[in-house]
């Protein structure tokens, strides 16, 4: 567990200390199954976090063969909710499908939205968009940064999820305050680092990218290989905090 506290200035008082859980790039499939999920969700559970967010790549095959590894998922246990935006995985994996079935699970799917966490004026807003590539999928998926932000009230924090780091490029001239990605696995095997780097402007870890906080989640789980050499898997914990009244 990576445990972060990030200061949103425009987080209200009453939201202080409110606890986020991120998972990412879990890869539940061929070598990652229900015992490995079950698991994840005791540990996620036992952090009692105020909400759970999932950016993408969950799953590598159909809901058919995956169904029962999933489900566990189920069981999360948060204030405010778990919520999900796609990664480039969910699009190999049959996606309508796969939605359908998280939110079947009461896992909340973001495609393109942003709602308000909390209530009136003790809330912040939370904001998701498709993957990078889902455009190229068709059936109407695609990253759409205006219509996500269209219902962002301005005068509350902004927490935005997506599943690959260069997405924020897309976020100029917005006033996000924290982004939450995947996609790298943190290289997953050194050096394979090096190679991320080609296409992605951050590797892992929390920066400040143009005012916005940007966090890369080096994955829950892993892809290909069941192993990682220097990029440990993590579950991700952020503590918001508001700015100090003097």
């Amino acid at each position: 567990v990576k445990k972060h506290t990030i200061c949103l200035e425009r987080l209200p008082q009453a939201m202080n200390g409110t606890t986020v859980v991120q998972l990412s790039d879990i890869h539940v499939g061929p070598t990652l199954k229900r015992p490995r999920i079950v698991a994840l969700v005791d540990e996620v559970n036992s952090l009692k976090p105020d909400l759970v967010v999932i950016t993408g790549d969950l799953v590598d095959g159909s809901v058919a063969d995956l169904r029962d590894s999933v489900a566990p998922l189920a069981d999360l246990k948060s204030t405010y909710g778990t919520f999900f935006v796609t990664g480039n995985h969910e699009y190999y994996s049959g996606v309508s499908a796969w939605l359908r079935e998280l939110e079947s699970l009461g896992i909340r799917v973001l495609r393109n939205e942003c709602l308000s966490i909390g209530a009136g004026a003790a809330s912040f807003d939370l904001a998701g968009v498709d993957d990078a590539t889902a455009k190229f999928f068709g059936e109407g998926h695609g990253a759409d940064y205006q219509k996500a932000l269209e219902n962002h009230n301005k005068s509350k924090a902004l927490v935005f999820l997506a599943h690959q780091p260069r997405q924020i490029f897309r976020l100029k001239n917005t006033d996000v305050d924290l982004m939450l990605t995947g996609h790298t696995h943190g290289g997953q095997i050194w050096p394979f680092g090096f190679l991320v780097r080609l296409v992605q402007p951050y590797l892992a870890g929390l920066v400040e990218h143009n005012g916005i906080h940007l966090y890369v989640s080096r994955g829950t789980g892993y892809w290909g290989p069941p192993m990682r050499l220097w990029a440990p898997a993590e579950i991700s914990h952020f503590t918001l905090e508001s700015p100090v009244i003097v």
